[in-house]
């Protein structure tokens, strides 16, 4: 059944201020938003739930064993999450990555990497698939992943330290768990393996050195991420954000590095590589450097609804006209209008914004 456009529209969303429909970009064309930036990558997350209670993301005394987590029924079936992935690739999007929460505690999300690695860009070319996790259950779903088609992972380490690691996640996993993990992706074929940790001062930023030097001639690439103000329950304090410029001058002090250049267009991390060939690392600035003029990613949560910022707090419901029979001409339409009334820039007014006291939506529910 074909429901009407006025009709999608109300189920997509009752507010007033949903943008109309738009018509889709041509065949091959991205759809921009408001500052001409495409729609290329799109993050899924796939389950609200984690085995980590990591402090800047999910911290015990928040997410505690009374916590209501979604219920199975309320999340995005694979095949639903397939359809919408489809409309999306028509729009410019070019890179999927699965999110959680912890992707790998939904059940057999290896069937939904086997139907995403199905769809084609309006030219044919295959997605690039790729999945992050906190690595404690990679180890036995790796070969399995790669089989479905999954092509890269990323892997969440703070530290390599037992104690401090275990400052970090609250959980009762060791840095040896995720290491097996890092090196069965590795053995899969899920190359190369990037390595992101969260950096903050007083906590782990001795560890930057020593995570440095274990993955130094590797062949993984390590990341230092810039500690976020995201969500509203992790006690973000600016003075203990490690500036990603420090980070650079503390590891380059012992192994030089020099900057390996990249499209502003999309980047997350800037690069560096060691002088002496030993491989690269990247740093994610998004506290010090504001990356959003290049920003391409959106975000779909476990429920379907749609977020524009990593730091937003609404999202526009898409599950509504996804079950309510809403063409896949109409969710272009739908997607394309929110896509053009983007025009979301959190970092870069984060010293404004800081004083908003509207809550911003949590990492562990959209992924980061």
């Amino acid at each position: 059944m074909i429901v009407p456009m006025s009709k999608v529209i109300l189920l997509a969303d009752r507010r007033t201020d949903r943008p109309a429909p738009v018509a889709p970009p041509a065949a091959g064309q991205p759809a921009l938003d408001r500052r001409a930036r495409p729609l290329r990558d799109l993050r899924i997350s796939v389950t609200d739930r984690c085995n980590f209670r990591c402090t800047y993301c999910m911290p015990r005394e928040v997410f505690d064993t009374s916590y209501a987590f979604m219920r199975h029924s309320d999340l995005l079936s694979f095949e639903e999450i397939t359809r919408l992935a489809g409309v999306f690739t028509r729009l410019g999007v070019e890179k999927i990555r699965l999110t959680g929460g912890e992707p790998l505690l939904r059940k057999h999300v290896e069937n939904l990497v086997g139907l995403l690695s199905g769809l084609r860009t309006p030219a044919g070319h295959p997605l690039e698939l790729t999945l992050t996790t906190n690595g404690s259950l990679l180890e036995r779903k790796a070969a399995v992943l790669k089989d479905a088609g999954l092509k890269r992972v990323t892997v969440s380490l703070d530290a390599l330290d037992a104690s401090m690691f275990q400052d970090m996640s609250d959980s009762g996993f060791t840095p040896d768990d995720v290491l097996r993990g890092i090196d069965a992706a590795a053995a899969a074929g899920l190359a190369p393996v990037k390595v992101n940790m969260v950096v903050r001062r007083g906590l782990n930023d001795a560890q930057i050195l020593p995570m440095a030097e274990r993955f130094r001639g590797s062949g993984h690439i390590l990341r230092f991420i810039e500690y976020m103000d995201v969500g509203n329950t992790n006690g973000w304090n600016l003075t203990e954000v490690v500036p990603s410029e420090e980070i650079l001058a503390r590891i380059g002090a012992a192994y030089p590095l020099e900057p390996i250049s990249t499209d502003g267009m999309g980047r997350v991390a800037e690069r560096w590589r060691y002088r002496d060939g030993a491989g690269e690392i990247g740093v994610i600035s998004s506290v010090t450097h504001a990356f959003c003029g290049g920003c391409t990613r959106a975000r779909l949560s476990p429920e379907g609804k749609l977020f524009l910022c990593l730091f937003g707090h609404e999202g526009h419901d898409l599950r509504a006209p996804l079950r309510g029979g809403a063409s896949d001409d109409e969710l272009a339409a739908i997607l394309t209008g929110i896509w053009a009334a983007r025009g979301d820039n959190y970092s870069e007014q984060r010293g404004r914004n800081m004083a908003d006291p509207a809550r911003k939506v949590e990492m562990s529910y959209i992924g980061g």
